[in-house]
Parts: C-alpha cells; sequence; structure tokens
C-alpha cells in the first residue's frame, strides 16, 4: 500500500512539473490587459502596440470574453495572439483568412500552439466566392485592420462589407481601422498610396447598411504627412525606401488611422 501511494505521489508531482514548464493558454478568468501582457506573442509584434494601441481600440469596440468575433484577414496573426486566448473559454474566434493567400502560414501558427489557438475557427473571405465569413446573423463583433484599401485594388469593396453585415447579429458591431487620407482623395490615389478618407469609408459601410456610432483618435498620428514616395508603404513597418531616409520615416511612425465603429441596425 505504501509503495502504491509513493507512486501515486511522484505521478502527481511529475504531472505538476511538466504542467508548470508549459506555456499555458489565458486563464478564463483573465482580462485583456492580461492577454495582451502575455507570454504567447510574437516580441516584434508587440513592440508595435504603441502605434497599434491594441487594450483601447479593443475596448473602444466593445469586445468582451463572452462574444463571437471574426477577424477579417488575420495576416500573421498580430490580432489573433491576443483574440484567440482572450476568446477561447467562453466565446469564439473566426479567422477569415484571405483565399489562398496567407493560407498555409496563418494555419501552420495556429496549429504550433494549440494551448492558445485550438478553438480558432479558420474560414474565408475574398474572391471569387468566398463571402460567408461565419453563420449568418451569428457574430457579435467583426474587426477589419487597415483593409479597406486592398479591397478597393480588387474591387470586391461592396461584397466585404456586404459579407460582414451578413454575419453579425442585429445589434452587432463592425470595428474598422485604416490609414487615413485627407477627405476628397480619389479612389486612385487610394489604390496608389494605401490611404483611404474617412468619409469613402463611411459612405461604403452605410450603403452596406451599416449605421457608424463612434470614432476614435487613439491611432492617430499627427507626424503622417502622407505624401511619400511609395505612399503609405514608405512608413515603417514596410520602410519600402529600405534604409534610405530610414531614421526620417522611423521617427514619424506608423500611419496615421481612423477608427470607426459601425452597428448593424
Amino acid at each position: 500500500m505504501k509503495r502504491i501511494r509513493t507512486a501515486l505521489a511522484v505521478a502527481l508531482l511529475t504531472l505538476t512539473c511538466v504542467a508548470s514548464a508549459s506555456p499555458s493558454s489565458a486563464s478564463p478568468s483573465s482580462t485583456l490587459a492580461d492577454v495582451i501582457a502575455g507570454p504567447q506573442r510574437t516580441p516584434s509584434f508587440k513592440a508595435r502596440d504603441r502605434y497599434r494601441h491594441p487594450l483601447e481600440g479593443l475596448e473602444f469596440f466593445g469586445v468582451k470574453p463572452d462574444m463571437n468575433v471574426v477577424e477579417i484577414w488575420p495576416s500573421g496573426g498580430w490580432w489573433t495572439e491576443i483574440l484567440a486566448p482572450y476568446l477561447r473559454a467562453h466565446g469564439k474566434y473566426y479567422a477569415a483568412i484571405q483565399p489562398p493567400f496567407r493560407d498555409a502560414a496563418f494555419r501552420d501558427k495556429v496549429a504550433s500552439a494549440p494551448q492558445y489557438y485550438d478553438h480558432v475557427i479558420v474560414t474565408e473571405a475574398g474572391p471569387p466566392d468566398h463571402w460567408q465569413i461565419a453563420p449568418p446573423g451569428s457574430v457579435d463583433l467583426v474587426l477589419t485592420f487597415r483593409n479597406v484599401h486592398n479591397w478597393l485594388e480588387a474591387g470586391d469593396e461592396k461584397q466585404m462589407f456586404a459579407a460582414m453585415y451578413r454575419a453579425l447579429k442585429p445589434g452587432g458591431v463592425l470595428g474598422l481601422v485604416e490609414h487615413r487620407a485627407p477627405s476628397g482623395t480619389t479612389r486612385a490615389d487610394s489604390v496608389k498610396t494605401g490611404y483611404v478618407s474617412e468619409d469613402f469609408v463611411i459612405r461604403l459601410a452605410r450603403e452596406a447598411g451599416f449605421r457608424l456610432v463612434a470614432k476614435s483618435e487613439i491611432n492617430a498620428n499627427p507626424k503622417d504627412t502622407k505624401d511619400y514616395p511609395k505612399g503609405v508603404w514608405t512608413l515603417p513597418p514596410t520602410l519600402a525606401l529600405g534604409q534610405k531616409d530610414r531614421a526620417k520615416y522611423l521617427a514619424i511612425g506608423e500611419s496615421d488611422r481612423m477608427t470607426l465603429k459601425f452597428v448593424k441596425p
């Protein structure tokens, strides 16, 4: 009997050591700030918090741990590292990837750390016919970060706004961040530079049925003059000119961005 108790004690001790040595997913009681500060985040991603303001932005959009949330085109998973662990216990996180680009890389990222990403639901958003980003009327919040200029270039912005509207519940929120152009900027210039005017984005959303309920300046950057040789990609993190005037563009920082909150009536 003593041997059995000893063996059980050793086994429990071994399991405890393994658990403490392994990375753990966010606790169900973790706050959004806890998750943002968590060990799952890539250091180079975390370094961009001063430009992207994840805590302030997600609080502005009203994210809660029991929500169903879709992120459009998560790309390298910058926001996935925050949203997936935060929603893992009580909500749902849909990653609507761009077909066929970034598919394998994103799926590899999700598969690499199941303790954070095992509940991620991967869908697709984009042409020719991938427009169901989640079951219709099932989502509390749709988020899109700096994507509208890409939709303008592809010519499918109306389909994308319609897909986001369709996925949301009545009263659901669309949270949108985009590089901000001066009012009156043409579509052609937006495609060329990556900057889109607020009035243009608001019109697109309203035409899809959304109602604008709030704006925030948390992602504003008054240093951004928006007149660079290679558009917004001249600035970090892309730094499209390489070493040319690198210090100048690093001093400016990332782009000036609109932060808009819409609701589906």
